[in-house]
């Protein structure tokens, strides 16, 4: 499994959450459109941030901490970005 595929899986997962999962889909309905995908988009970055940073502290050994690994990982933050986003308008339920 690539980071790539993870990545996107997990945008997809977080996606579903939001849109299924009764207390939480709840308060996101509430929300403008604009803030739903600033919020799932900023979850999504300081996911990303926290990995880069912990990586680099060596608590965690996921990213080389270089500008390889940056850019790695913002490919990487991009597909899941994609994915999160494309999940959500294709799962959107429906107004009730």
């Amino acid at each position: 499994m690539t980071a790539e595929l993870l990545a996107s899986i997990a945008g997809i997962v977080l996606s579903l959450m939001f849109s299924y999962l009764p207390r939480l889909a709840d308060w996101f309905d509430k929300l403008s459109p604009q803030y739903k995908r600033l919020l799932m988009g900023g979850l999504l970055v300081c996911v990303a941030g926290a990995v880069f940073s912990l990586s680099c502290i060596g608590i965690v050994v996921a990213v080389v901490c270089d500008k390889a690994g940056a850019v790695g990982l913002l490919k990487v933050l991009i597909a899941a970005l994609i994915a999160n986003q494309s999940a959500f308008l294709l799962t959107k339920r429906s107004s009730k």
